[in-house]
């Protein structure tokens, strides 16, 4: 199976024929989809200007489009190792248990489905700007007062959200409802499903 950079190389590679360069870009869609699949591949039709049922497209719009999703894997990778470093931090420092930001990035680990839309409708800013916004809103909204630098009173009350008539604690609501309100989106987009 081969990789992202691998299937990026199929992509500009010129004695490949334009079906199978097209073949390649949607391969690489399955290493790295902010969106899902199918809504990314809309994305990347719309903003590079060929139809997502072309079969053969203009092989520089391939390209086009190899390098919006570049550019925003570029943004993902980097911020997926600042978090293995932050992680690798507080692991020294004492501090074992992964928070809620730690859980939504275990759940959109290797950046797929980042962020559900309707694949009719996908945001039209380009996808690193996009997940920029996304990365830095949730590293905002997201980190608790303890590693803001904040201190909290060691002794203060502790919270727990509990069910009715259960001894566990009640599953947190995934963060991708919301993110796109939080990112400035008019209006929440519709999940995918």
């Amino acid at each position: 199976m081969a990789g992202f950079r691998a299937l990026a190389r199929q992509v500009r590679d010129p004695d490949r024929d334009p079906s199978q360069r097209r073949q390649a870009l949607r391969k690489c869609l399955e290493r790295f989809a902010p969106y899902g699949h199918r809504a990314t591949w809309q994305h990347l039709c719309a903003n590079a200007g060929f139809h997502p049922d072309d079969r053969e497209p203009d092989p520089a719009l391939l390209v086009a489009a190899l390098e919006e999703l570049e550019e925003a894997r570029a943004v993902w990778l980097s911020y997926e190792s600042e978090v293995a470093a932050r992680r690798k931090r507080e692991k020294r420092d004492g501090i074992r248990q992964p928070t809620a930001l730690d859980e939504w990035h275990r759940l959109t680990w290797g950046g797929r489905s980042l962020l559900r839309c309707d694949p009719s409708q996908p945001p039209t800013p380009r996808l690193a700007d996009v997940l920029r916004r996304l990365i830095s809103v949730m590293d905002v909204c997201e980190i608790p007062p303890q590693r803001r630098g904040l201190r909290l009173d060691p002794g203060g009350p502790r919270t727990e959200i509990r069910t009715e008539g259960a001894s566990r604690r009640e599953p947190r609501r995934a963060h991708r409802q919301s993110a796109a309100a939080r990112l400035g989106f008019s209006s929440p987009l519709p999940s995918q499903g």
